[in-house]
């Protein structure tokens, strides 16, 4: 009985352990999340800032000339 009393005590000791665990990378994931949002935001607004800015450096479809094997 003593054994079994032993091996329940480190079953629990090791869940109050792994509970605290997945509590801190909960935590961290949470803090990630945020910390992506906010640089997906600034990322969106510095992409439509740089637009405004300069236009594309690109020849619409039209003002495109043919090829040299035309």
């Amino acid at each position: 009985m003593d054994q079994l009393e032993r091996r329940v005590e480190d079953l629990e000791m090791k869940l109050a352990f792994q509970e605290g665990t997945i509590e801190e990378l909960d935590q961290q994931v949470i803090k990630l999340n945020d910390l992506l949002a906010t640089q997906q935001e600034q990322l969106r607004i510095l992409i439509t800032k740089l637009q405004s800015v300069e236009p594309s450096n690109m020849a619409s479809q039209s003002e495109e000339s043919p090829p040299p094997h035309y």
